[in-house]
């Protein structure tokens, strides 16, 4: 492992860039891409694409952007769906290191992420309880073609409780009609490689049957201090098409991967320690045992780099099946399974020895001798991180009616997901090593042989919706009405067993939110390359699952009983959104303008109660959100193509916010956090032949870090290069491509923070900081080759 990038494979990547340059003459066949949906099975030609991927023709009657997989496959093999995303004008995305392997961060609009709702193949990938999104762990990049964002809203049918700032899908591709097997290899800097394989059966039982499967290995280290990112995944997808309208298209996709993390700054530990600082390369170990003595070790800071780690497996399957009923009524249908299970954060604790939970009292009165001394005086460093495991079956059932100029879409979403929640804890040993690093084996228990856990939660949260969507189609087609409705709901069953932080009870408590979203849509065709769009419609997101476990906050314990006496009431996040748009769509140009404007209420996050003198989660007012994007692509005209972005975004907060019962933080008509005002991309591309080349830039401005604004992210523009050569067949080697990408050409060091909830930075008229307001760092330079063929 290393910390700094090696310059010889620079320089030798980057002379076979130049090397392909001057390869550039000859060659006229044409690369092939598959970009299907799960049903539908296309080859397109390159070099005929408007937007080159990154733009296709839209008829939806709101905002929508669409990238397809000639756009993915140009990308580096191991991106994840956030770095995909990041030319779109109204997405702010970055990766936490150059591979993508680490994951990322993304705003849509000025909303986070835990405000966005993510599907894949139609399955909901939100976390079901705090609404988070790990983009690294979901699908291989060289299996998707298409990624998709809706900006203002989710689509009606979408199953969704936890998005307020609109919707990004992914679709896998469909197997192929011929038998084929790819395989992909890609190496780079910091020891970076990938390598995939995908096996296709081709078209059997009269053509009705395709499947494949696919598997890919993939290994980085991080760009700064010690530690890697290793990922292990394999995608398997079967399609049965009776005919075009009667079809099962299953879908398997399984991820599992083992991250050390990269530690996040704050801005006084960047000037004092340098862009490069990170975890510690060694653990500090333990005192030395003394029965009768007290040793009272204290966590590690910056903690041991080997406890800094990320390990996660996921499984998502979904059969994505539409029948014919009557000439006029279809029946689609959408059963799915999600599972994960895994930890994050760091896993370090000072663990009292006599303070171990007793259910039967609900104190931490219970002793254990953990350094084994023969006393139970001391505190002791111990792994533990929180454990996640996830069961999430649920089922989209829609009925499709076309009734004349009209297209009726009425149907239900149901889910049932099961979040077991515990923090177990596991000894270590001098060296920093436990025995388990999914911290199963090995646990350590209390007297009464239950392990003893830093949380023990189990949240059943039943999600359903009903909706329906009338699609008018009137004058030809030149006018198209969405006039549509869904009533998403869901009930929290939250159980607490008690655990080492609190002393309080067991309890359970339930609660339920529901809403009932209006959306309303239309498109007219001014001539058949011009139409304007139009667009509203409301969102809402529910609260997480954690409020219900906030001992001394959120949930207020009797001292006496150690029961829950109350339970702070959260309500869900609404907003309503608006559009209106133009697009220009002809065989040369394409071009889209949108003008939008959000009002967002209820705002969700921890902040200080005046009437309670607390802090907790809870609402905090509104915010508005307006601008404007443009994006515009061509087909090559004489082998040149151009992509370019534009978005303004003005976002202000509506409220002031107490910091304390006599400070009020003057956060009213402030900007949002992780909000930048402009963003700006452009790619501009050269195709002749079999060689392609083409540079991208993307600029952001600066962003506050705070809602008050106090802290900001200075704006940036980072650079990439990427190119490729196609190779005539060879024998059974067929389609050779090589493709190099350099990302941060000009090795740009810039932050983005890492949190949209931070009140204040800097302390205000005696009122200290609202924690540690920490950064996500740009990562170097970085060059990496990929290698594939066809058999």
């Amino acid at each position: 492992m290393q910390s700094k990038q090696s310059p010889v494979l620079r320089l030798s990547v980057i002379a076979v860039a130049a090397h392909l340059a001057a390869m550039a003459a000859g060659s006229a066949f044409a690369q092939e891409a598959a970009t299907a949906t799960p049903g539908k099975a296309e080859v397109v030609i390159t070099g005929k694409k408007l937007g080159m991927g990154l733009m296709v023709t839209e008829d939806a009657p709101k905002a929508r952007s669409t990238i397809t997989a000639e756009e993915l496959e140009k990308q580096r093999p191991t991106g994840n769906a956030y770095e995909a995303l990041e030319m779109l004008p109204a997405v702010n995305s970055y990766n936490y290191d150059a591979t993508g392997l680490f994951g990322g961060g993304m705003t849509l609009r000025g909303f986070n992420s835990d405000q966005i709702g993510a599907t894949i193949n139609g399955v909901p990938v939100n976390d079901s309880g705090n609404f988070a999104i790990y983009p690294q762990e979901y699908v291989d990049q060289e299996n998707t073609c298409t990624q998709f964002v809706t900006q203002g809203s989710t689509d009606v049918d979408s199953p969704q409780v936890g998005a307020t700032g609109g919707n990004f899908g992914i679709t896998t591709c469909a197997p192929e009609k011929k038998q084929r097997v790819r395989v992909m290899q890609t190496i780079g800097q910091l020891n970076m490689q990938k390598t995939f394989v995908r096996y296709d059966t081709g078209a059997l039982l009269d053509g009705k049957f395709t499947a494949f499967i696919s598997g890919s290995h993939a290994e980085a280290d991080k760009w700064k201090g010690k530690g890697e990112a290793n990922r292990n995944h394999i995608d398997l997808g079967v399609n049965y098409d009776w005919d075009r309208f009667n079809y099962v298209h299953a879908t398997v996709l399984f991820n599992k991967a083992v991250n050390n993390n990269i530690n996040n700054l704050t801005l006084a530990e960047i000037n004092a320690n340098g862009y490069y600082f990170d975890y510690a390369d060694t653990f500090k170990g333990h005192l030395t045992p003394v029965k009768g003595t007290v040793q009272n070790e204290t966590t590690q800071s910056p903690a041991y780099y080997g406890l800094g780690v990320n390990p996660f497996k996921n499984i998502v399957a979904s059969a994505v099946s539409k029948f014919r009923l009557t000439e006029n009524l279809d029946l689609a249908v959408t059963p799915y399974l999600w599972y994960g299970f895994g930890n994050g954060g760091v896993q370090q604790r000072a663990q009292s020895e006599k303070a171990f939970y007793n259910p039967a009292t609900g104190k931490r009165d219970l002793a254990v001798d953990l350094n084994g001394d023969g006393d139970t005086l001391d505190t002791v460093l111990v792994a533990n991180a929180s454990v996640t495991r996830t069961v999430r079956p649920g089922v989209n059932i829609a009925t499709i009616y076309n009734l004349e100029n009209h297209e009726i879409k009425a149907g239900v979403w149901w889910e049932r997901a099961r979040h077991e929640q515990t923090g177990p804890m596991l000894a270590l040993t001098n060296d920093g090593n436990r025995a388990d690093v999914w911290l199963q084996d090995g646990q350590i228990q209390r007297p009464d042989g239950h392990a003893a856990n830093s949380r023990d939660w189990i949240s059943i949260s039943t999600a359903y919706q009903a909706f329906m969507q009338d699609t008018i189609s009137l004058m030809d087609d030149k006018l198209k009405l969405n006039i549509g409705v869904r009533a998403p709901h869901i009930k929290r069953d939250f159980t607490n067993f008690g655990d080492e932080n609190n002393n309080v009870k067991p309890y359970q408590y339930v609660k339920t939110y529901s809403e009932v979203l209006p959306q309303f849509g239309a498109r007219y065709r001014i001539t058949n390359d011009d139409q304007i769009f139009t667009s509203i419609a409301k969102n809402m997101k529910a609260p997480p699952n954690f409020v219900f476990g906030n001992i001394g906050t959120s949930v207020v314990v009797d001292p006496v009983t150690l029961l829950p006496t109350s339970f702070v009431d959260v309500t869900p996040e609404t907003s309503w959104s608006g559009d209106v748009g133009y697009r220009h769509q002809d065989s040369k140009f394409i071009a889209t303008v949108t003008a939008f404007y959000t009002d967002f209420k209820n705002k969700q996050m921890t902040a200080f109660d005046p009437d309670t003198g607390r802090s907790f989660y809870r609402n905090i007012g509104g915010e508005k959100h307006s601008g404007l994007e443009i994006e515009v692509g061509n087909t090559p005209i004489n082998g040149w193509a151009f992509y370019g972005s534009l978005g303004y975004l003005k976002s202000e907060l509506e409220d002031n916010l107490r910091g304390s019962a006599t400070v009020v933080l003057p956060t009213a008509g402030k900007e949002a956090p992780n909000a930048p005002r402009r963003k700006a991309g452009l790619s501009v591309e050269y195709q002749d032949g079999a060689f392609w080349v083409r540079v991208k830039a993307r600029a952001t401005s600066k962003q506050y870090a705070s809602l008050l604004n106090d802290e900001v992210a200075p704006g940036y523009t980072t650079y990439g290069l990427d190119g490729g050569y196609t190779f005539a067949n060879y024998g059974w080697l067929k389609r050779p491509k090589l493709t190099v990408n350099v990302s941060n050409l000009t090795d740009k060091q810039y932050r983005n923070p890492s949190s949209t909830t931070v009140i204040n930075s800097l302390p205000y008229q005696g009122l200290a900081a609202n924690g540690a307001t920490r950064y996500y760092l740009g990562a170097p330079r970085f060059v990496s080759a990929t290698l594939s063929v066809d058999f």
